[in-house]
């Protein structure tokens, strides 16, 4: 795992706002960007998860001189109203949003001719039309200051297609042109916008998906029945959530000033691309 010292204080005087902070790739990309001084609106639906994640990383960064301070906020992105508010709460009291990393998502799997209409609105409306909302709420706030930076973590589902996952992978496609769209026409407003297409991460939601440890020995080693069609994992690994929170810490500093609506899988390879 890269040392994040080596970059101390990279995001000192930033302020930071997380979707999906409550756990997984949510969490440790709001424990990266503080460890690297940012101040981090993490941000959730489940406000008694996310609020746990804070305190953790208040007490985590007591003594760490570099590190920034983390404020847990309860967030529905799909309630557009509750995203203008909270964004203009933050902002008043943190200060300008200067990185959106849009994480929140949601995975309802089936066949689609099992998929329900429940199931597929709720996805979207999660993993899309959240993603939208408050990134043209953050968004609309860092044009007049004429700069900014959103990292979108979307899936590699997003470039290949996924048995029993067509409504996550739909989404998730829909999510990435959507920010490399709002990366085309807000560049000249200096902000930048890229994705994080992460593969299979040891997160609850990749849990949920396995019925025992076996699982993840055959994420790895790939499944070429077709009910899964998988090709495994070339590096022989599945990722753990640092793995995609260093990928967008990257993403979101100056070592990444000249890249946009750029799309950078953290997959282990596993897409062969």
């Amino acid at each position: 795992m890269p040392d994040r010292r080596a970059f101390g204080g990279e995001f000192a005087g930033r302020v930071a706002l997380v979707t999906g902070a409550g756990q997984g790739i949510g969490a440790a990309v709001t424990q990266a960007l503080a460890a690297l001084g940012a101040t981090v609106a993490a941000t959730d639906r489940a406000a008694d998860t996310v609020s746990v994640v804070a305190s953790a990383l208040t007490e985590e960064f007591e003594d760490d001189p570099t590190a920034g301070p983390v404020n847990s906020y309860a967030l529905d992105v799909t309630d557009v109203h509750a995203v203008e508010e909270t964004v203009d709460r933050v902002e008043r009291e943190l200060g300008p949003v200067d990185i959106l990393v849009n994480v929140a998502g949601v995975l309802r799997t089936a066949p689609v001719l099992e998929l329900t209409d429940r199931d597929w609105a709720e996805t979207f409306a999660v993993n899309t039309t959240g993603v939208f909302h408050v990134s043209r709420a953050v968004v609309a706030r860092m044009a007049p200051r004429g700069t900014g930076c959103v990292v979108t973590v979307a899936s590699n589902a997003a470039g290949i297609p996924r048995p029993r996952m067509a409504a996550y992978a739909a989404s998730k496609a829909a999510a990435v042109m959507f920010t490399k769209c709002l990366g085309l026409e807000q560049a000249r407003n200096g902000i930048r916008c890229n994705v994080v297409a992460p593969g299979s991460t040891d997160t609850p939601m990749q849990r949920a998906l396995w019925a025992d440890e076996s699982d993840a020995v055959r994420v790895v080693d790939g499944d070429p029945h077709p009910a899964a069609y998988r090709t495994g994992i070339p590096l022989g690994r599945i990722a753990r959530p640092q793995d995609i929170a260093d990928a967008v810490t990257f993403l979101a500093s100056d070592r990444a000033r000249q890249i946009t609506m750029h799309d950078l899988y953290v997959d282990g390879g596993a897409t062969l691309r």
